[in-house]
């Protein structure tokens, strides 16, 4: 397959490549792009986790720091953000090793986000997330204000 169509039509080089597999003709498969694009899509569903988290951590912080201002559009941020990371989870359940690091990863992240958003002072935050990574994850998880 040549690898010309890799560059110029990413959908029929995919599919093209494919059916050489299953055909068994693997002398003509683009193998070095296909490596590409299945670390890509590791590293993909990691970006997508680690942008999963941001927003939740974030928007658990503004509820806490921020209870008089809470609505729905944030209680359907939550939501939607652990339901997203538990979609992640499910289908790859790989990444759930990797939490921990996602968490002190996005913390720092969440932080300036907050204080941009908030406009409180930064010194309003935790500088180490106060919440167990269970917690941040359950749906039945709701922080008390500060």
């Amino acid at each position: 397959m040549s690898t010309d169509l890799y560059d110029t039509d990413l959908y029929a080089w995919a599919t093209g490549n494919a059916a050489l597999i299953r055909a068994g003709h693997l002398a003509e498969v683009d193998f070095e792009h296909i490596a590409e694009e299945l670390e890509s899509m590791g590293a993909s569903e990691r970006n997508a986790l680690n942008s999963r988290m941001t927003e939740l951590l974030l928007h658990l912080l503004k509820w806490r720091f921020q209870p008089e201002r809470r609505g729905a559009s944030w209680e359907v941020s939550i939501i939607k953000q652990r339901n997203g990371i538990a979609d992640l989870l499910d289908a790859s359940p790989s990444l759930r090793a990797r939490l921990p690091e996602v968490l002190a990863k996005t913390w720092p992240r969440a932080l300036r986000l907050a204080v941009a958003e908030t406009r409180l002072p930064a010194a309003t935050f935790p500088e180490d997330c106060p919440f167990a990574l269970d917690d941040v994850l359950a749906a039945e998880f709701w922080p008390d204000p500060a």
